[in-house]
């Protein structure tokens, strides 16, 4: 019913002010409407099988994400679409939804078994991620919809031999999905392209040539991002066709109301200082993920911790993917609340990163050749880390994206988190950019300054001081040994080589261990009351 029917059915009013209470509360009227259909907008609304509603209701979602609101109905029509949306909107179930829904209408009336989806993403950890994802929505139609992960799958004897049983969903990286494409890209229905943003900048841009090129002339393309670049509009171009390209009308990251971002300006060593104080002293309450600049001061920063009983894990793009993809299962079972992670293979994986000894007191940035990153890891971008309350950047990001998709990992979908960034004086001109996009965006001031007396901080200093002094560069050196010792044992490869050497693993395993910090951490581990 139109406005103009609505104000001729109402009651007859005189004079201008009471026809402005009259339109003021018709349009009140269809506001109130508008929200109650928006309340009420749920997954059943779509028209879906019992079965995948099923596993939506088992894996707790309610109602759809805004994107997922917009997107699904499109999908489900067979349009092509181009969607922005910021990280932990629910990008991921707003494609997953519907292919599996397109998929078993096939079954319903064909019975070839083919593989009908393939979903492309820049890394290994997503490609894992998103297939956690779609196997939970397959949970209760898992015999008539099956997908498989190429990145779990090295060996490529062995990634055709899983291929041999045609699965339906294939997710992978680009790099691992091309040599495949002979047997994969006959009768592909549907194309999505995960984190577009990234699959160019990650260096793939010639694999997805060749397997765009080896797909049917006819199929739907979904392609996801988080920010439009001109790396997506060329993909946009390259696989879409007439696609419906979906503006969503909210910001990269959530409003003040869900998630709430604070900055401290502080000199390098009160960085130190601070993470212990907030840690000790519960000021940080929840899992909490602190990204650092690069992989040196992961470790470092987690060796400081562990001086004052903080236990922590790292994550960084150096790590083997096993090793990654077990950090992160750990992290979301809860057996750690503190991640410690550099970012830096979201800027390009670089095998010359800018490494700082703050410990050592060198205040000078100097340049250390590292061991080659895998391109195909990404630790800020496309993991999803489960139940973040906090993000703490310790080190300032040198972008805007990137701290966008670092503060991404929390406050995701409907929960709420807090983002606290540390910002020294050659970090200042990075957080006031930050801050000025992000008051445009959203308006008002978002940045909060965090309150802090740095003065009340003088009983933890002299601690913290002589723990950054025992935190040496051998001592991180000697930390990542340890690491690669540990990874070499539980490695499955080597399980038949020590089967046959029990002596190596013997050896191995008792091995002289590395104590790289002597400090007296007995001492320092509780707060005394004088300092609470």
């Amino acid at each position: 019913m139109g406005l103009k029917r609505k104000l001729k059915e109402s009651k007859p009013k005189k004079g201008k002010k009471d026809v402005a209470e009259a339109i003021d509360s018709v349009l009140k009227k269809e506001e109130d409407e508008s929200v109650t259909a928006e309340a009420s907008m749920t997954f059943s609304s779509f028209g879906l099988d019992d079965r995948l509603l099923k596993a939506i209701a088992d894996v707790g979602w309610e109602r759809p994400t805004l994107i997922q609101e917009q997107l699904i109905p499109l999908a489900l029509e067979g349009k092509d679409i181009v969607a922005r949306a910021r990280t932990g909107s629910g990008k991921t179930a707003a494609f997953a939804v519907p292919i599996i829904q397109k998929i078993l209408e096939r079954k319903a009336t064909s019975n070839v078994q083919c593989v009908r989806a393939l979903i492309m993403t820049p890394t290994k950890e997503l490609s894992t991620q998103v297939t956690s994802h779609m196997t939970s929505l397959c949970s209760a139609c898992s015999m008539e919809v099956r997908v498989l992960d190429f990145s779990a799958v090295k060996d490529v004897k062995t990634q055709k031999a899983l291929l041999a049983d045609l699965p339906d969903v294939v997710v992978g990286t680009p790099s691992k999905l091309l040599p495949h494409m002979d047997a994969l890209g006959k009768q592909v229905e549907f194309l999505v392209m995960d984190e577009a943003d990234l699959l160019f900048s990650f260096g793939y841009e010639q694999d997805i040539r060749q397997i765009i090129a080896s797909l049917p002339s006819t199929y739907q393309a979904v392609l996801t991002s988080a920010t439009m670049t001109d790396d997506v509009k060329a993909l946009k171009k390259l696989a879409l066709h007439n696609a419906v390209t979906l503006k969503l009308e909210e910001a990269q990251l959530p409003g003040a109301a869900q998630l709430a971002q604070y900055h401290i300006r502080c000199e390098e060593e009160d960085k130190f200082v601070l993470i212990y104080a907030l840690f000790k002293l519960r000021l940080i309450k929840g899992k909490t993920i602190v990204f650092v600049a690069n992989t040196d001061r992961c470790y470092r920063l987690r060796l400081y911790l562990e001086q004052f009983g903080i236990p922590t894990c790292v994550l960084n793009s150096e790590m083997p993917v096993n090793s990654r993809c077990h950090i992160v299962h750990q992290f979301n079972e809860g057996r750690y609340d503190y991640m410690v992670a550099s970012d830096v293979a979201d800027m390009g994986g670089h095998e010359l990163e800018e490494a700082t000894d703050a410990a050592d007191g060198a205040g000078k940035s100097k340049k250390k050749k590292r061991r080659k990153e895998d391109k195909e890891s990404g630790v800020s971008r496309g993991i999803d880390f489960h139940r973040v309350s906090n993000v703490v950047n310790f080190d300032f990001p040198s972008t805007v994206d990137a701290y966008i998709h670092r503060v991404g990992r929390t406050a995701r979908g409907w929960n709420k988190g807090t983002a606290l960034s540390f910002a020294t004086p050659k970090e200042g001109h990075l957080l006031d950019e930050v801050t000025r996009v992000l008051s445009e965006q959203m308006g008002g001031d978002i940045m909060k300054q965090y309150e802090f007396r740095m003065e009340e901080l003088d009983g933890f200093r002299y601690r913290a001081r002589d723990v950054m002094k025992a935190v040496t560069t051998s001592a991180v050196r000697e930390a990542r040994l340890a690491e690669i010792k540990a990874e070499v044992l539980r490695s499955k490869k080597l399980e038949g080589y020590f089967a046959q050497n029990p002596r190596e693993q013997a050896a191995l395993m008792h091995d002289k261990s590395l104590h790289s910090v002597n400090v007296h951490s007995v001492a320092i581990k509780d707060v005394p009351d004088y300092i609470g």
